[in-house]
């Protein structure tokens, strides 16, 4: 009886559920090969499939870390109860349609990371059965950019996305063809309907502008939007339409200077959410009268600028704590009048060209108006010169 009672004792503690937050004190009886058993024969014994402690909780994670994969097969025969996927370190350049299987299945899965697997292309198919998942990661892969191989329709599935990890997804720029991220994101966006989404991480992207400034407009629920490690010199986009924003992240960017109507747009933020912060740092400001408008604008702003006192600028090469130059003389031709002087001269060219048309389209009217005026000049010519004549011969 007491060998009877040991036994059950034992199977009650490894078929005990786990405590929402992760205990120290408690360990999984598995070991890493029942583990490997318990994902089944599609994973060929390279992945862990247990419950575990996942960012703070117990979680069931099917981990497939440098699994040296070359297909999506494995992915239809997941464990029902998975609440985690860690698919990376793979080769996987192409997607195919349905990479979960065709059946209904999956309730519990909340985060999918399918990170460094060298992807170039997913198609507009390829995810379905992730209704409820909350958090994507595509970081560092190849996705194309060819219009041949982009689909809009990508995420329309994640209906209940939160999170979406770009981080150095896209592949680099190349001669042969311009790279316009922007556009591409757009129409994701447009079509993808991720109307819940909070955080969208774009980093490492090789960004210089965004050709569409309302690339981020579909997405109204962003919270943080993350852009640092990019080559941006503005915002080149509309943050207008982003009133929840509550944090954009410019970190180790290209900015030299901050345009004022990027410091208004960001003022005007302020007025929807009053917690929003922005980074800046690490960028190659220029010690320079341009500065000062951002710096006067640092000590009366409601925005929270992160890391304000690590903020730098340059002289060359040097970086010295950022500050307000004294010594800044008006410059007559500033950008604005510049352009009023461009402006001006095409108005007087334009000007000139209607007094000559005119002058063309009334020339007989002139010619006749003209004539007799220009006949009684020479008459005084005429007898001026006949009267010097005749002074000089009684001379």
């Amino acid at each position: 009886m007491k060998k009877l009672c040991i036994i059950f004792l034992l199977v009650c503690l490894s078929t005990a559920q786990p405590p929402n937050d992760c205990d120290p004190n408690w360990h999984s009886l598995e070991t890493d090969e029942s583990a490997r058993l318990e994902c089944g024969e599609a994973f060929k014994n390279q992945c862990i499939c247990r419950r575990t402690c996942y960012e703070n909780r117990h979680q069931y994670v099917v981990n497939c870390t440098d699994s040296k994969f070359r297909s999506t097969d494995p992915l239809a025969h997941l464990p029902n109860e998975t609440q985690v996927l860690i698919f990376t370190g793979n080769y996987l350049e192409e997607l195919p349609w349905n990479v979960f299987g065709t059946l209904d299945s999956f309730p519990e899965l909340r985060v999918i990371d399918m990170s460094n697997n060298k992807i170039r292309e997913i198609r507009g198919k390829t995810y379905h059965h992730v209704q409820r998942v909350e958090r994507l990661i595509l970081d560092f892969n190849e996705l194309s950019l060819d219009p041949d191989r982009s689909h809009p329709r990508v995420f329309s599935n994640f209906v209940s996305l939160l999170e979406l990890h770009l981080t150095d997804a896209f592949e680099d720029a190349r001669p042969d063809r311009p790279r316009d991220l922007a556009a591409t994101l757009h129409d994701i966006f447009v079509n993808s309907n991720l109307k819940r989404l909070m955080k969208l991480h774009l980093e490492q992207n090789e960004i210089s502008e965004f050709r569409d400034p309302n690339v981020f407009c579909d997405l109204p629920k962003i919270l943080d939007l993350y852009l640092g490690d990019n080559a941006l010199t503005a915002l080149h986009f509309n943050i207008s339409c982003l009133p929840s924003l509550r944090f954009l992240d410019l970190q180790r960017n290209k900015f030299t200077k901050i345009l004022e109507q990027d410091l208004h747009a960001m003022d005007a933020i302020v007025e929807h959410n009053k917690n929003i912060a922005v980074d800046l740092t690490g960028n190659p400001l220029e010690c320079s009268c341009k500065l000062n408008p951002f710096i006067k604008w640092m000590s009366q702003t409601k925005v929270f600028i992160r890391n304000k006192d690590n903020l730098k600028c340059y002289e060359g090469k040097t970086a010295h704590p950022i500050h307000e130059v004294k010594s800044c003389k008006v410059k007559l031709f500033s950008s604005a009048s510049h352009g009023a002087t461009i402006l001006l001269f095409f108005l007087s060219l334009v000007l000139i060209g209607l007094v000559c048309a005119l002058i063309y389209v009334q020339r007989t009217k002139l010619q006749k108006k003209i004539e007799p005026i220009l006949d009684s000049v020479n008459k005084r010519v005429r007898y001026t010169s006949i009267a010097t004549g005749e002074a000089r011969e009684e001379v």
